[in-house]
């Protein structure tokens, strides 16, 4: 019997193993052939291009053809008690990035605003004219005023004066508060005001920082500016998040310092939206000091989130030359713009 069972599994063999090979069992599978992404699955997938050869970089650094930045430096300290201070609203063109220009509403025709700088008890005699076609404010940070009697919409070709005492030192917004608030400050109606202590902190240089950010919707023709879009401003989904108003530019231009020297840093987050996570690649905040605290900093410190509305005063050195990014440590926004480069040389310090 053993011997019939073995001739016939000898016979049937070679048609056992043909099936189980034509089924698949055995044989060696084969991975399907990659499939090509579509078009909507390429969109969202990060971009394979490195822009920069520095560690962080998130833009590229030096390019030519980028329109020159907006000068970083904080205006200096002024001895006056009395400030005559006039900003006019219009709406004007604004640059976010190379080849990218943007429909917005400005104090003075640039966004953010001029930086303003007063020391603490010092008073502020302001005057606001609007020249845009639609009523507009201001709301002052620094100041300890009723925003029912001096925060009031401003009618076209209108004004108001009025006055206040900055009694609280530290780095403050100011920006327009018109209903939608929100609206007004993506359109670029936004600044920064330096209130200094009555005794001087230490030299250093000094530069100020306004992160801001764009919600854009195309224009009527490729070549028309961009204008706001409101359901991507609710969605807090910006296109752009910037430092002074434009992309990157800081990056593509770096800002030479000398390493060793003390830097001060005045970061104010107009938002409307991201809270900005603040951090400098490469160095440790020696002190940041937040809003108006002028004791008791944080000291030896990374990142700093500073609020959406809110400002703080970053201080460090970088030790070592080199190129040193400063960034929104929140990285989808670094990505979109909220990147920038020190490049520290050797030299005297202050």
């Amino acid at each position: 019997m053993g011997s019939l069972l073995s001739r016939e599994l000898r016979r049937l063999l070679p048609a056992i193993v043909g099936a189980a090979l034509a089924a698949g069992c055995g044989a060696p599978k084969r991975e399907p052939a990659p499939k090509a992404p579509s078009a909507g699955e390429a969109a969202n997938q990060p971009p394979a291009a490195i822009p920069a050869d520095v560690s962080h970089g998130e833009a590229p650094i030096g390019s030519p053809v980028t329109p020159p930045p907006v000068d970083p430096a904080a205006p200096a300290r002024s001895d006056e008690r009395l400030h005559h201070i006039r900003l006019e609203i219009m709406h004007a063109r604004l640059t976010v990035d190379s080849g990218v220009t943007y429909e917005g509403w400005t104090f003075g025709g640039r966004a953010p605003g001029p930086t303003l700088r007063v020391t603490q008890g010092d008073t502020v005699d302001f005057t606001l004219v609007n020249r845009a076609p639609i009523p507009h404010s201001m709301d002052f940070h620094a100041a300890e005023i009723a925003p029912s009697r001096y925060y009031t919409n401003i009618l076209p070709g209108d004004s108001i004066h009025y006055r206040f005492v900055a009694r609280v030192p530290g780095a403050f917004m100011y920006h327009c508060g018109t209903a939608p608030v929100a609206a007004h400050i993506a359109n670029g109606m936004f600044g920064a005001l330096i209130v200094d202590p009555v005794i001087p902190r230490p030299s250093a240089r000094e530069f100020v920082l306004v992160e801001s950010e764009y919600y854009t919707a195309p224009g009527a023709t490729p070549q028309a500016p961009l204008s706001l879009d409101w359901n991507k401003l609710l969605s807090l989904a910006p296109d752009y998040v910037v430092f002074n108003g434009r992309a990157a530019q800081y990056a593509k231009h770096p800002i030479p310092v000398r390493t060793g020297e003390l830097l001060r840093l005045y970061v104010v987050n107009a938002g409307p939206n991201r809270v900005s996570s603040f951090h400098v690649v490469g160095a440790i905040f020696e002190r940041v000091f937040l809003d108006g605290a002028t004791a008791h900093p944080l000291e030896g410190v990374q990142t700093v989130g500073v609020p959406v509305g809110g400002g703080l005063i970053f201080e460090t050195r970088l030790r070592e030359p080199g190129t040193y990014p400063f960034v929104s440590h929140a990285f989808a926004d670094a990505t979109k713009g909220a990147v920038g480069m020190f490049e520290a040389r050797p030299g005297p310090t202050r």
